[in-house]
């Protein structure tokens, strides 16, 4: 019995179409089926970007609530928190009646009329200094409040006042 070409027996060609063809598949299959997580603490806030514009117009025809928060300096600690002017106090107290009277603010707005509601701002001066888990807090208390595990949303647009300067 002779033996045909021994030599090309031994080398076996892998087609290669077909196995891109797989891929490409699986490629589509995983594309199409990811499913995408939106992020966490979705605000809607708008940022001031550097110095605002002398002729900038906002489209809110409601002057905005006004939150303003002082910091001690140099611990970076709340000092006094205000809101329309009215001091509310510090600590975890004023927060509340931060969030107490922005809605009695929103149920005000509603008994005017349903769309002025969605005009209203809500604008958060902070000091330069002041820890961050104090401006998370007061945009929590103007956002809403948790009721029975659902979130009853109050105002949705939230600014900031222009950045002031560091004071040494």
């Amino acid at each position: 019995m002779k033996i045909r070409n021994q030599s090309a027996a031994s080398k076996i060609e892998i087609p290669m179409a077909p196995m891109i063809d797989v891929v490409f598949q699986l490629l589509i299959f995983f594309m199409l089926t990811l499913k995408i997580v939106e992020p966490e603490g979705d605000f809607d806030i708008n940022m001031p970007i550097g110095a605002p514009a002398q002729s900038a117009v906002t489209d809110a025809d409601l002057p905005p609530f006004k939150v303003r928060m002082e910091a001690e300096p140099g611990s970076g600690q709340l000092r006094q928190l205000y809101f329309n002017g009215n001091p509310l106090g510090t600590g975890e107290g004023a927060f509340q009646l931060l969030n107490s009277e922005v809605l009695k603010g929103v149920n005000a707005l509603k008994a005017t009329g349903p769309g002025n509601l969605d005009k209203q701002e809500v604008e958060i001066d902070p000091d330069y200094g002041l820890n961050y888990e104090f401006i998370i807090s007061a945009i929590s208390a103007c956002s809403g409040k948790m009721v029975d595990g659902k979130m009853v949303r109050y105002i949705s647009r939230i600014k900031f006042a222009p950045i002031r300067d560091k004071q040494e």
